[in-house]
């Protein structure tokens, strides 16, 4: 409950406590990368609404992985109680998640050679296509898990992170 009495949206939905990712499913990374994938976890751990529809609200923990060029999402509570396993096919985001790896590898070049306004205009893009991304997430969990867009966000990156093989 907030200050005020009523209740907060944190407090109606459920939240992630850990996020885990399947090491099999994760091709190898630059530096890069692995920073951005520990942001994300950190930033996802820290805020975040996630809400596996047709449960009730508690803490979750979320397993990450790629079987056979599926994206799949094992949920499970705090205590290790299996909740959900949701299994979306990568088809719809494979493009999107090309499309920012060359704009992600574009940015990290321009960081180390670019002037600011061309690092600027990099990064603008970058944000454009993650949004992208994002909304594709959104779109695909819908009626299975509720997000909000920060929470889609800091998912579409762990997505990304994950690379996956293949």
């Amino acid at each position: 409950m907030g200050e005020d009495g009523r209740q907060s949206k944190q407090d109606a939905c459920g939240k992630l406590v850990d996020v885990l990712l399947d090491e099999m499913s994760i091709a190898r990374a630059t530096p890069d990368i692995e920073h951005d994938r520990a942001v994300a976890i950190y930033d996802l751990i820290e805020e975040n609404a996630f809400q596996p529809i047709g449960h009730p609200p508690a803490r979750f923990v979320l397993r990450l992985s790629v079987v056979e060029k599926k994206l799949v999402f094992q949920i499970t509570t705090e205590a290790g109680e299996h909740v959900a396993t949701h299994v979306l096919s990568l088809t719809p985001l494979r493009k999107i998640v090309k499309d920012y790896d060359l704009i992600c590898q574009s940015y990290y070049d321009a960081i180390r050679h670019a002037t600011p306004s061309q690092i600027e205009a990099i990064d603008m893009g970058r944000r454009g296509v993650h949004n992208e991304g994002s909304t594709i997430l959104m779109e695909r969990l819908d009626g299975k898990i509720a997000v909000d867009m920060p929470t889609a966000r800091r998912l579409f990156t762990l997505v990304y992170a994950l690379h996956w093989k293949g």
